[in-house]
């Protein structure tokens, strides 16, 4: 009796495998992450390539170093990991074109990678979160950049190392707190967040 129901029925059938990250949603997802961080890695190079262009190398470079492009790092609360990935590799890909130094090329990306952490870590708070992830790109910015230049003239009567740190930290504080947490308020605005998410973007709001 049991092998004619075998016979008639055949073996049931065998679910198809969901693996996360390979066919079905989690595909979707993460193509979609991608995109992003490769977006944002082109961005972040397209926009200090741009101000390198329009306003000279030492505010990209130099001691001073107001990169305009460091705003997107706040955005590191709303978009989440694709922005911690695209200023990574988006600061690796600009340091790597200079070529200033080994240090520059390996710890700049590093500095940019803790303070975009920094910030999606305190994602809640996010005033808050910009100010302390322009700390980072500060110490660790700073704490090699004086091998390569002086500091600014207004930090004389520091040591070169302290008063280094102090210049990137501030260019630091007015990029990602002031430009880049501006930003963040013009996107997180209920409707331009609804229209992020009716794309399929995966947004903080």
């Amino acid at each position: 009796m049991f092998s004619t129901v075998w016979r008639v029925s055949g073996p049931p059938p065998v679910p198809p495998l969901q693996t996360p990250g390979v066919g079905g949603e989690g595909m979707k997802i993460d193509s979609r992450s991608t995109t992003l961080t490769a977006a944002f890695t082109a961005l972040y190079v397209v926009v200090n390539v741009l101000q390198m262009i329009s306003l000279g190398n030492p505010t990209v470079y130099g001691p001073i170093q107001l990169r305009i492009a460091d705003c997107l790092i706040a955005l590191a609360a709303l978009f989440g990991w694709p922005v911690v990935g695209g200023v990574t590799f988006g600061c690796f890909l600009t340091n790597a074109y200079y070529f200033l130094g080994v240090q520059d090329v390996i710890l700049g990306p590093v500095a940019n990678l803790i303070a975009a952490s920094v910030i999606l870590l305190l994602h809640e708070h996010r005033f808050v979160a910009c100010v302390a992830g322009s700390l980072p790109i500060g110490l660790v910015v700073g704490g090699y950049l004086w091998l390569f230049f002086p500091p600014p003239e207004a930090c004389n009567g520091l040591p070169i190392w302290l008063g280094m740190i102090l210049s990137i930290w501030i260019s630091s504080l007015v990029a990602i707190a002031g430009i880049g947490y501006s930003l963040l308020l013009v996107l997180s605005r209920q409707n331009v967040v609804g229209s992020l998410k009716s794309r399929g973007l995966k947004v903080r709001s």
